[in-house]
Parts: C-alpha cells; structure tokens; sequence
C-alpha cells in the first residue's frame, strides 16, 4: 500500500516541477507571479534559467522514478527540497507576500520530504 502512495506523490511532484519549469519557458512573465516575486520586462534571461532548472529536475525525478529504486528517488527528494526552501526566502527577502512563502514554497518543501520519508520507508 505505501509503495503506491509514495511513487505516486514522487510522480506528481516531479511531473508539477516540470509543468512549472515549462511555464516559465513559455509564459514568464505569468510565472514569476504565479512564483511570489513579479518579475520586470528586462529579466527574461533569469526566467529563461529558472524554467530550465525546474524543467530538468522535473524530468530528472521522473527519470529516476523509472530507472533506479526507492532510496535514490527518496536522496534526491530530500536534496531537491532544499529548492523550495530556498524559495521561501527569496519570496519574503524579495517583496513577496507571506501567504505565497509559506502556503506555496514551504508547503511544498514539506510535502517533497514527506515523500522523501514515505520512499525511505520502502
């Protein structure tokens, strides 16, 4: 029973991460808002790395799912939950409310290490 309920999560969440990275690809300007800090009309270049960062660590959860076991998609959820941490920070150093901090970036921190714990467990 865990085993689904553990990949599943790790599947969604990697398949979110990707879908983030490739709106901030196609429609930065809407993303950076969606993200907590709006992001001015001469920044695309940021935005352009950011969507490729997400983008890529969403395919690389998803490759990992695949091709390797419990512990090393569990590694590297705890690592990759050092991103939306860091996004609470940034969010709250850059203007951004505390509602997005904390009910967007630090929720989903959480969430990506209770899949790490629920993969650990398997």
């Amino acid at each position: 029973m865990l085993s689904p309920l553990a990949y599943g999560l790790a599947v969604v969440l990697s398949l979110f991460v990707a879908f983030i990275g490739a709106r901030f690809l196609l429609v930065p300007q809407a993303a950076a808002a969606g993200y907590g800090v709006p992001a001015r009309s001469g920044d695309t270049a940021y935005l352009t790395v950011k969507g490729l960062k997400d983008l890529t660590f969403g395919l690389l959860g998803l490759a990992l799912i695949a091709f390797t076991n419990a512990d090393a998609v569990a590694w590297y959820m705890l690592i990759v939950a050092l991103v939306p941490l860091g996004d609470t920070l940034i969010v709250l150093r850059n203007g951004g409310t505390r509602a997005v901090a904390f009910g967007v970036h630090f929720a989903t921190a959480l969430v990506v290490l209770l899949n790490a714990a629920l993969l650990f467990a398997l």
